[in-house]
């Protein structure tokens, strides 16, 4: 019995060095693609969207004496400077509608979307004198495409407007007391985030409401963000709003968008994860031959570890070219196949179908599946744990073992 619980072990450790290695090689294909399918699938249809609120300021200038001192004589000039001063908006009101799409390129699958945006900005001039305001726009990113764009201000659309580094910068006239409004609109396409930026640091937001609708149900938010004021559940997906009357925050609003389950990072969790299956199944395995004293030769379970080994094999390079949940079914079937048609010809149909295929199908079939529940794997992997901890236990506890060693010697 020690020879054979060290031949096991030999197995167990050479096929878990062969899934070391194709994790590793389905982990490094899957990092060489997403660097280089990222950027290709971003100019297809674009990238990260940060939609930055305007800017807004009026100017005045003030003379400065400039002193430079030539030898003993001192020559003093003077130089006019313009200074910018930062104004806050009197109020926002923005509506964003979201349609989410998925892109696969090779193991990965990306999350894009396409967005329309209409916002509403009030300028109020509460000095004393008539100003010319700068509302500086600036687009969520200079790699983008914004279709139907278009700037007004109190209705009227500017028809001329000259974007410059990605900026639009709009004078707009205003009289003492009067609030005038800015309206933005287009359509565009991003990949994964879209946030919504107040400013650099720590910003003040005075009467500003955001409402973004989404056709899709999961949604999750970025870190650095804050959370709806209130949720509305819709027919496709949800109503998010963020209202606020007088904040001081540098925390922004953003979104992210939900990820499909990609085959290439799957594929090498599952993998990585492998040797727990193998243990598992080996172990009550190995308690089942002892009890039922069948003879199973270690060449046996070598051949058991190559089948489950070709699951993982087969599922790392099918998922290439079929749906994971396909590759997953087909591998599956493969391995068990393998399995039991070479258990039935060592030591029988009944021993191969129910001990052995059951308990195959569990340690790998649904063993494998526990990783498509985002955030229960590691759970679902200990309950399987401590339900086969009990089996062995309750099935081992009137064994002598001392007597089982004993007889193997």
């Amino acid at each position: 019995m020690k020879r054979n619980i060290a031949a096991l072990i030999f197995i167990f450790i050479c096929t878990s060095i062969a899934w070391m290695i194709l994790g590793g090689v389905t982990s490094a294909r899957t990092h060489e693609q997403d660097t280089k399918l990222k950027a290709a699938v971003g100019q297809l249809w674009g990238t990260v969207q940060m939609q930055n609120a305007p800017y807004i300021y009026y100017q005045t200038k003030k003379e400065i004496e400039i002193k430079t001192i030539r030898g003993s004589e001192t020559i003093v000039e003077k130089k006019v400077e313009t200074l910018n001063h930062p104004v806050i908006l009197e109020a926002s009101d923005i509506n964003v509608d979201f349609k989410l799409e998925y892109r696969k390129k090779g193991l990965l699958w990306y999350s894009v979307y396409n967005i329309t945006f209409h916002g509403t900005y009030a300028l109020a001039n509460t000095t004393d004198k008539q100003r010319v305001y700068f509302f500086e726009y600036t687009f969520p990113t200079t790699e983008g495409i914004y279709d139907n764009f278009s700037l007004s201000v109190d209705g009227e659309k500017v028809r001329e407007f000259k974007p410059v580094n990605g900026r639009i910068v709009q004078r707009i006239r205003i009289e003492p007391g009067e609030v005038k409004k800015v309206r933005i609109a287009y359509g565009s396409q991003g990949m994964d985030e879209w946030w919504y930026v107040f400013g650099s640091g720590v910003s003040h937001i005075r009467n500003f409401k955001l409402t973004m609708t989404t056709d899709f149900d999961k949604i999750d938010f970025s870190d650095n963000s804050v959370s709806p004021t209130q949720k509305m559940k819709q027919d496709k997906g949800w109503q998010l709003s963020w209202q606020y009357d007088d904040l001081i925050s540098g925390i922004q609003i953003s979104i992210t968008m939900p990820q499909k389950v990609n085959p290439g990072p799957f594929v090498s969790k599952v993998t990585f994860f492998a040797p727990i299956s193998l243990f598992l199944f080996f172990f009550l395995m190995f308690i089942i031959t002892t009890l039922k004293e069948i003879k199973i030769h270690p060449m046996n379970f070598f051949f058991i570890a190559s089948a489950y080994f070709s699951f993982h094999l087969l599922l790392a390079y099918l998922a290439d070219h079929v749906d994971i949940h396909l590759s997953l079914l087909i591998s599956s079937a493969v391995s068990i196949f393998l399995v039991i048609s070479y258990m039935k010809l060592v030591v029988g149909s009944r021993f191969a179908f129910l001990e052995t295929g059951i308990s195959q199908f569990v340690y790998l079939v649904l063993f494998s599946y526990t990783f498509f529940l985002t955030g229960y794997t590691g759970l679902a992997i200990t309950i399987l744990c401590i339900i086969t901890l009990f089996i062995v236990m309750q099935l081992t506890a009137k064994i002598d073992w001392g007597q089982q060693f004993s007889k193997s010697e």
